[in-house]
């Protein structure tokens, strides 16, 4: 049996601004309806797989849980206290499964692959290789000379695979050029398949400080609802290091599978343009937009009417707070603009508009020096923390819905078009008893309306409370 092993890490800030750093590339639907999380998990259905690991980070355990349970592919849910690159990462996955020591199948969340037989294909061809105690990189086939990729280099056949000459940095064009036509070289996916017994003697060979900083962080796991704590005293010590540069390039057992799928890592808005449907103008749109003489464009517009006239080779992304315009050999750029948004203190880089939570979603749709407006979503069955504020008071005004509301020593019930009052300091609840999803009007007034100005008495979802 395989074990999944997926890693849903990353910002994804050439995204910007859908990708944030709150609400990154793996949990949105870029390409269809389903988010690349779900894609890559359903990816898996060919293959004789046994319950999945994916590794992510604490801010985003909700969307990962949430987002696998809609699909029926729950599995094992690793937490990382802090960021330490894919080596470590992969390590606490192969010390989970220590055990039953089986194939472990490392992907990325963020990726799309247009022929899953392809990529069925390919892993098992890799199986007997990884059985064998080689180490396996599967290797896209290039259909042009991309600068935005690292290059494996194959060396000596064997069945059906190659062993790695080398692996190769993001090359210059020129370079990229000159692998493309020599033949024999591919762009390194980022996805492996090894025993976990065989990667673990790997990287204490050659990066021993890695591997005995995770054997002590998951020397004291605990369980959290649906996900694995692991120490976080011990990990943080844990250098940083990809799976690439700590393990693969050292090793002299590793194999390159070529994998022509239709495979794109989606690192840009021209690489979405690339894998999404096209008008005859070469033009990919999503939502309500208008083009007059436009071509080889990528427009998306999430929230209003977009109109474009007389352009070519132009990106457009708008949400609902914020519109990127850029041409399409500069998109990559979008990074930059995410980077001056966080050095400047404000929120566009970090959260959207809206803003998901375990229990549903708010949206922040008016705000004032003394007063904000949010418009909040409960989901079925869900409830928001026991918790009261220092500085604000708050309306809540019921849209749809019914609400179960505790206001301090009082709880009652509240209908469509009811609403009550929560005064500075007042101990209160949000709860959605019913079978649909509960929408009320949040009104906060107050000289403080930071979502830092609460404390938490109870949660059902395990968070801190901050004081």
């Amino acid at each position: 049996m395989i074990t999944p092993v997926i890693m849903a890490g990353g910002s994804g800030t050439r995204l910007w601004p859908l990708s944030r750093a709150g609400h990154p590339k793996q949990f949105l639907a870029l390409n269809g309806d389903k988010t690349m999380l779900q894609q890559t998990a359903e990816r898996l259905s060919g293959l004789p797989i046994s319950e999945s690991i994916t590794i992510c980070n604490e801010e985003h355990r909700f969307f990962v849980a949430e987002q696998l349970r809609e699909i029926d592919a729950l599995g094992k849910i690793i937490l990382e206290p802090v960021g330490r690159n894919t080596a470590p990462a992969i390590a606490l996955a192969a010390l989970l499964e220590k055990e039953d020591d089986p194939l472990l199948l490392v992907l990325a969340a963020d990726h799309v692959i247009a022929d899953q037989d392809a990529f069925t294909g390919a892993v098992l061809k890799a199986v007997p290789l990884a059985e064998a105690g080689k180490l396996v990189t599967f290797g896209v086939v290039p259909s042009e000379p991309h600068t935005g990729y690292g290059y494996i280099e194959a060396g000596d056949p064997l069945e059906g695979a190659y062993s790695v000459a080398s692996f190769k940095e993001k090359p210059d064009s020129t370079t990229a050029a000159e692998y493309l036509g020599h033949g024999g070289y591919y762009w390194n996916s980022g996805m492996f398949l090894f025993r976990a017994s065989r990667y673990l003697r790997e990287l204490k060979t050659h990066k021993p400080d890695i591997a005995s900083a995770c054997e002590a962080a998951m020397g004291t796991v605990s369980n959290d609802l649906d996900f694995i704590r692991v120490d976080t005293e011990a990990f943080t010590a844990c250098p940083d290091d990809s799976i690439d540069y700590a393990v693969m390039e050292k090793t002299s057992d590793a194999m390159v599978v070529p994998m022509d799928a239709g495979w794109n890592d989606i690192g840009s808005w021209s690489s979405l343009w690339d894998v999404s449907d096209k008008d005859n103008s070469g033009n990919a749109t999503i939502g309500d937009v208008i083009l007059h003489d436009t071509t080889n464009s990528f427009v998306r517009a999430d929230e209003k009417l977009v109109a474009l006239v007389g352009l070519e080779d132009i990106v457009v992304v708008s949400t609902k707070d914020a519109t990127l315009v850029a041409r399409t050999d500069k998109v990559q750029d979008a990074k930059a603009v995410a980077s001056q948004l966080k050095r400047e203190g404000r929120s566009e880089w970090e959260l959207h508009r809206e803003v998901y939570r375990p229990w549903g979603k708010y949206d922040s749709i008016d705000h004032g020096a003394r007063y904000q407006v949010k418009r909040i979503t409960v989901n079925p069955g869900a409830k928001l923390s026991v918790q009261m504020h220092h500085h604000r008071a708050e309306h809540w005004i019921v849209v749809s819905g019914s609400a179960k509301v505790t206001n301090g020593d009082e709880t009652f019930i509240l209908s469509e078009n009811e609403s009550t009052y929560i005064p500075i300091g007042k101990i209160h609840a949000l709860e959605n008893p019913g079978k649909v999803p509960l929408e009320i009007i949040e009104i906060q007034s107050g000289s403080y309306l930071g979502e830092d100005d609460i404390v938490r008495f109870e949660d059902r979802y395990g968070r801190v409370s901050q004081k």
